[in-house]
């Protein structure tokens, strides 16, 4: 059994795809392909169902797929220690952000641009995904470090601090029905939203899983009308009358009137995370730490686990 074999079976896993997996690994599908089969004779059992349209783990493969992510990474872990021990940082790091997050917080291609200029032997890999995708990637360390929304309560498995923490509110056009039930400062009750059609982020989103949670313990499910991606395509949607925008307080300079909401869990948070089940590689721990520099922190105990950037690896 050849580590080569184990990252290539774990990369068609990753990918269900022989093609796929083939062009991450820059090799030909049939040498692929081969080494996963003779791999498959020495261990006396198919790891891989290819009779679907996608590849899948058969019982046996699913069993043997932890076993092999852990030995290449602890093979990847004695490289590092060696370059560690050397002064020499290399390896690789991926960064997990929720798309325009931190826009306004950062300026992340110049942090990374600094961190390859002083590490050009780094690998760094760089994703845009939900919050949900990205905190479910770090865990089985397919992400070294992740800035995520959070929903309600504290994931499992990871370490964090948080970055950003907003009230939620519900911005509506002047004139909406919605006005009528708020006077003055009076906050918004969530039963409030019940029937008129909302305007929100992704399912996977950290201000989503917030916006479900508290419709649902108010007795309904929420009316979303339209979804996007960007906070900015929620305002414009809501300018147009076409529903309610539920997200962080907005930026001046829209003509939207903003109700806060009744409730003490309606919040936006990100999240600047990492895994706590195991450590992290040198890379990794040097770019958290130049993140944790970067990036605004709160004031007072708002950070995972009780902990603020010194919880991070080091």
């Amino acid at each position: 059994m050849e580590l080569r074999q184990l990252l290539y079976f774990v990369t068609v896993v990753e990918e269900a795809n022989f093609t796929r997996a083939a062009e991450r690994l820059h090799m030909a599908q049939p040498g692929v392909s081969a080494q996963i089969r003779r791999l498959e004779r020495e261990l006396g059992q198919p790891l891989l169902d290819r009779s679907g349209r996608s590849v899948r783990t058969t019982q046996v493969g699913e069993a043997v797929l932890p076993y092999a992510r852990a030995a290449l990474a602890a093979a990847d872990g004695a490289r590092q220690a060696v370059a560690e021990f050397t002064g020499l940082l290399r390896g690789r790091v991926a960064l997990g952000l929720v798309p325009g997050a931190l826009g306004h917080a950062i300026d992340v291609p110049r942090l990374l641009a600094g961190f390859h200029a002083a590490h050009p032997a780094v690998e760094v890999s760089l994703i845009e995904d939900t919050s949900e995708r990205m905190l479910t990637a770090l865990r089985r360390g397919e992400l070294d470090i992740a800035v995520a929304g959070l929903a309600d309560g504290d994931p499992p498995g990871v370490g964090f601090t948080v970055v950003v923490d907003e009230p939620l509110v519900a911005a509506v056009a002047p004139g909406h029905r919605l006005l009528e039930v708020c006077t003055g400062a009076a906050p918004l009750p969530p039963v409030a939203l019940r029937g008129h059609p909302l305007i929100s982020l992704p399912v996977g989103t950290g201000v989503r899983g917030v916006l479900d949670r508290i419709c649902a313990d108010a007795g309904f499910r929420p009316r979303i009308a339209f979804e996007a991606a960007a906070p900015d395509a929620l305002l414009r949607l809501a300018e147009r009358g076409l529903g309610v925008a539920v997200l962080p307080r907005p930026e001046t300079g829209t003509r939207l009137r903003t109700l806060r909401l009744d409730d003490a869990r309606a919040r936006g948070r990100v999240a600047l995370a990492w895994r706590t089940d195991g450590p992290a590689g040198p890379a990794a721990r040097e770019l958290l730490r130049r993140l944790h520099r970067a990036l605004p922190r709160l004031d007072g105990p708002a950070d995972g686990d009780g902990s603020g950037p010194a919880a991070a690896p080091s």
